[in-house]
C-alpha cells in the first residue's frame, strides 16, 4: 500500500512538472546547442528539434546551418559561428523559432555572418526577433536556467536508415520551388560530413546488418 502511495505521488510529480513546460520548436536549419549551462546532446542518429522549458527568461545557445543545390550535383553547407540568444517562455504558450530562410547560398553566407531569428507563439501572427547576446553565467534571472526544469525532444529515435530529413513547411515557388531543393543523396552527404567518426562507424555498422 506504502508503495502504491509513493508510485502515485512519484507520478503527479511528473505531471505537474511536465504540465509547466512549454515547447519550443527550432526549424531544421538552426541546432539548439544549449540552455544556461545545460548541453543539448545532440548525435547523427536522434537530432533534437524540440526543447521544453518552463516558464522563465533564458538564454539558449544555438548554431544556423544550411545547405544550397549549386548544380546537378554539386552543393554547399553554409553555417555561422555558434551565438546565444536571450527569450522568455510564457505559461500556456508553445513557440516555433521563425526566420527568413535566403534563396541562394550567397545570402545564405550574409545571413550566417549576422543570423537574424524570432520566436513566433503557436496561433499568434506576431513574432518577436530575438537579440543575440553575451552569455552571462552569472547573472542568469532566478526564474531562468538555475530552477526551471529543461528537457530536450528528440523527433527522432530510430536508425538512421529511417531518419527522414523533411524539407522546409513553404518551398519558395510552391511545387516549382521543390526542383531547387538539395536532393536525396546530398542531404546524406551533408549529415555525413556533421557526423562525428563514432557516428559515422556506429551508421556504417547499422546499415551493413
Amino acid at each position: 500500500m506504502r508503495k502504491l502511495v509513493l508510485l502515485s505521488s512519484a507520478l503527479m510529480l511528473l505531471n505537474s512538472l511536465s504540465s509547466v513546460a512549454e515547447t519550443i520548436h527550432f526549424p531544421e536549419e538552426f541546432v539548439p546547442l544549449q540552455v544556461g549551462e545545460r548541453l543539448i546532446e545532440q548525435s547523427f542518429f536522434s537530432r533534437v528539434d524540440d526543447v521544453e522549458l518552463a516558464p522563465g527568461t533564458y538564454q539558449v545557445k544555438m548554431k544556423y546551418t544550411d545547405l544550397y543545390e549549386q548544380g546537378y550535383d554539386d552543393h554547399q553547407v553554409v553555417e555561422s559561428e555558434p551565438f546565444w540568444v536571450e527569450l522568455t517562455v510564457e505559461s500556456g504558450k508553445d513557440y516555433d523559432l521563425v526566420f527568413n530562410r535566403a534563396s541562394n547560398a550567397v545570402a545564405a553566407e550574409v545571413f550566417a555572418e549576422s543570423p537574424q531569428v524570432s520566436l513566433k507563439a503557436k496561433g499568434s501572427e506576431l513574432a518577436v526577433p530575438l537579440s543575440i547576446v553575451s552569455y552571462r553565467a552569472s547573472s542568469t534571472p532566478a526564474q531562468a536556467v538555475a530552477s526551471a526544469p529543461v528537457a530536450a525532444t528528440s523527433t527522432s529515435n530510430k536508425p538512421a536508415t529511417a531518419v527522414p530529413v523533411t524539407l522546409p513547411a513553404k518551398v519558395p515557388g510552391g511545387q516549382a520551388g521543390l526542383k531547387n531543393m538539395p536532393s536525396a543523396a546530398a542531404m546524406l552527404e551533408f549529415w555525413w560530413q556533421q557526423a562525428s567518426p563514432e557516428e559515422r562507424r556506429a551508421f556504417l555498422q547499422k546499415v551493413s546488418n
